[in-house]
């Protein structure tokens, strides 16, 4: 993935290069000032009176030459109008390009030509300059742009460092750790931004509790009733109407069911662990479970995982007695194993649910449109999936055009760590 600190580094880094590449194309290609071509001139006039002219001969004009080099103690040369050498002293300097006079580059490092009125030239070259002024020019942008981005890294990975903490709190934040919070640090809006988030995740925190414990009152109160109601029943069993009391003992039932599983799913969203683990055989486990229903048939293999045996009891109940309440017998349980993790699949022989819903069936309370006839709390799926989850593993529709109706959890195997 792409950090936010290398695209804020590699920006500035382009940036530089781009500067160095400009100026260096402008100092190259840009056209001379005026006044650089008015002192080549005015050099080319002033050399011209102390050189002889064409007519005295080339033995003059070396001497001439000669004279300059020892005097100047520079590289020079003198050219006639077809830029042919006529003499030189000192190491060798490039033949002159152009018409006018101006900079000569070449290997022994940048020259001048200057342009005599007799149009014989002059190139002169002040030895120990070493590189054309374009290289130099480039190497200390370069250096500049070296500095500048070592200096500035610092600066960008600090700010995004910062930012990648937040991220991460906002991550944990919403994989379920309320607690989760960030440092903040410095006076900008990056720690203005970590101080809203803490806050933010304080109130959600705060929120959530709250609703947890006011689910947990509401539905320890809810027994208080429950119990009257129970022992008003028993009251009523001489004098009652049997069917009406069948009615209301099924109904009792159905809501101390509704409170428990309501008890337990808000007691799993408020654990971040199981409180024990030991080895448990799903086998078995499946096996005890699938022998209180009828037409309900239990085959795999023998699989142990670690977790917690009641809550393990309770999904492989939910599971069957869904498959028994919504679906069509036989039922068929199977323990299995993928890989290194543990399978347990229940199917039946029902139509199943359509694909936009194999998700939601995991919904708290969730009712396919049309099963009237299903009792239930609605909760029961939900507290698979719940379940699974506490133990490292999930809970999956995985219902085939053959057997639309099947149901799977995976949990992994072996020792885990609690």
């Amino acid at each position: 993935m792409r950090r936010l600190y290398r695209q804020f580094y590699l920006a500035i880094v382009a940036a530089l290069v781009l500067v160095v590449l400009f100026g260096g194309i402008m100092w190259r290609f840009a056209p001379k000032p005026a006044a650089t071509e008015e002192a080549f001139e005015m050099a080319g006039e002033m050399v011209a009176t102390l050189l002889p002219s064409a007519d005295h001969g080339v033995a003059a004009q070396q001497q001439a030459i000669d004279r300059l080099h020892n005097r100047l103690k520079i590289d020079i040369a003198l050219f006639d109008s077809k830029h042919q050498r006529i003499a030189a002293a000192g190491r060798a300097v490039p033949r002159p390009q152009r018409e006018s006079g101006g900079w000569l580059y070449g290997a022994g490092g940048p020259a001048w030509a200057v342009r005599l009125p007799d149009d014989r030239w002059v190139v002169a070259r002040i030895p120990g300059r070493r590189g054309p002024p374009l290289l130099s020019i480039i190497g200390f942008l370069g250096g500049i742009a070296v500095a500048v981005a070592i200096c500035a890294y610092p600066l960008v990975r600090r700010l995004t460092r910062r930012l990648e903490r937040l991220q991460a709190g906002v991550e944990q934040l919403g994989a379920g750790d309320l607690a989760a919070r960030v440092k903040i640090e410095g006076k900008d809006e990056v720690a203005r931004l970590a101080e809203s988030f803490n806050c933010a995740a304080a109130r959600i925190e705060e929120l959530v509790g709250s609703h947890k414990l006011l689910l947990a009152n509401a539905s320890h109160e809810l027994r208080t009733p429950l119990s009257r109601i129970r022992l008003g029943v028993e009251f009523l069993k001489e004098t009652a109407d049997p069917k009406r009391k069948r009615e209301l003992e099924r109904d009792i039932a159905e809501l101390d069911q509704l409170i428990d599983e309501i008890l337990l799913s808000s007691r799993l969203d408020a654990v971040k662990g199981l409180d024990q683990r030991e080895e448990v055989d799903l086998l078995a486990l499946a096996a005890e479970e699938g022998i209180r229903y009828d037409l309900c048939s239990v085959g795999g293999e023998p699989v142990v995982v670690r977790g917690d045996r009641a809550l393990l009891r309770r999904m492989t109940r939910n599971l069957i007695e869904n498959a028994e309440r919504h679906g069509k017998p036989p039922i068929e349980v199977e323990v299995g194993r993928a890989g290194a993790q543990g399978t347990i699949t229940v199917s039946d022989h029902g139509a199943g649910v359509a694909a936009s819903e194999r998700e939601r069936v995991f919904s708290p309370f969730f009712r396919i449109l049309g099963d009237h006839a299903s009792s239930g709390t609605g909760l029961g799926l939900t507290l698979v999936r719940q379940i699974a989850r506490q133990h490292g593993g999930e809970a999956l529709w995985v219902g085939t055009p053959e057997r639309p109706s099947r149901i799977r959890v995976v949990l992994p195997m072996g020792r885990q760590d609690g």
